[in-house]
This record gives C-alpha cells, structure tokens and sequence, in this order.
C-alpha cells in the first residue's frame, strides 16, 4: 500500500499558539459560551461571513456541502448545500480585536480563503468518512496524541505548535478526537491551492 503524506502539506508560516489559545478563550466568553453545550453547528465559531449578512454563518451554511458513503453499499451521497466559498471575505467585527484578526490578514495575503471557523471535536467523537470541494488550511489551537487526520488510508496528527497546514480534503478523510480534552483548530477553506 502506497502511503501518500503529501495529503498533508505543512506551510512555511507559524503563529504564536499562546496567543491563539488566548484568542479562543476570548471567543467564547464574547459569544457567552462557559464550554462547549453552546457551540452549535457542529462545533463550529465563524471568524468570516458575506459582508453584510449573519445569516450566512448559520445551519447548513456553517457546514457547506460534501459528500459521503453512508452504508455499505459504497454509493456517494450529497449532503448540505453548496455556498460559494468566495462570498465569505468579511471578518466578523465581535472579533476584530482578537489574535485571529491578525492570523486571517496574514493567511489571506498569501491564499485565496473562503469561510474561516474554529473547529471543536468533542472528546472520543469522530467526523463521518467524507469529502470536501476544496482543500482545508488547518491550524491546531489545542490537541493531544489522540486527535488524528485521516485522509484515504494514511493517518495524520497535527500538534498545536503554530504551524499551518494544508490537507487534502477533495479525497475521503475524517478526523477523530480520542483524547479526553476538545480538540480545537482554525480551519479555513483554500479555494487557490493545488495538490500534486
């Protein structure tokens, strides 16, 4: 079996992770949030929306659309609805003051971004096997050992050190919190980045 960790590209930029971890901290007493109950949308806190409109970061539009196989027949099911990407280029002003105001304006000077979240994974809970249209940036603000990437066969865990990743999400992939403590990551759609 070839093993392909190209599906997972580490980027030559790094940010100070004590001040992101301080920045999500913040996030959540803005939002009035004591731990995660509050976190909706699949554990998902917008930095980024439509200029203009709130709406844009709620329900499906939190998620977008992707594509699963749902049992065992293997056939690929749509799921959510598409967005375009693109549209999402406001940074929300409740968080203007934070450390991640600072990340978006140096990542999006270097990659074309659609929505910018921060992504929380539960405690021993697991995202379905699934595929996205684009590649995902990815930023560890808090992990441990147990919180895995898979993406096709290979399995990938990403420390929370400042560095920034690209993985390959146009391929089947989950990720996996098996640790006891919130995964949390910045997660960014890239709508300019190609895999080899």
């Amino acid at each position: 079996m070839n093993l392909n960790f190209n599906d997972f590209q580490k980027q030559d930029i790094k940010f100070d992770v004590n001040k992101l971890q301080n920045a999500y901290k913040e996030l959540l007493t803005i939002k009035g949030f004591s731990g995660v109950d509050g976190v909706s949308n699949f554990g998902a806190i917008s930095l980024t929306q439509i200029p203009g409109d709130p709406d844009s970061i709620k329900g499906n539009k939190a998620r977008g659309v992707f594509w699963t196989k749902p049992d065992s027949s293997g056939k690929e099911a749509m799921r959510d609805e598409m967005i375009d990407e693109s549209a999402y280029s406001e940074f929300i002003e409740d968080y203007k003051h934070t450390y991640f105001k600072e990340v978006f304006d140096v990542l999006s000077s270097k990659y074309k971004l659609g929505r910018v979240r921060i992504l929380l994974k539960e405690p021993r809970s697991t995202l379905s096997w699934h595929r996205d249209p684009e590649p995902r940036l990815h930023i560890p603000i808090i992990t441990n050992p147990g919180s895995i990437m898979v993406i096709d066969n290979v399995a990938k865990h990403m420390p929370a050190d400042g560095s920034v990743w690209i993985t390959n999400n146009t391929k089947y992939h989950n990720a996996f919190n098996g640790g006891e403590e919130n995964r949390i990551h910045l997660v960014a759609c890239v709508l300019d980045y190609k895999f080899n």
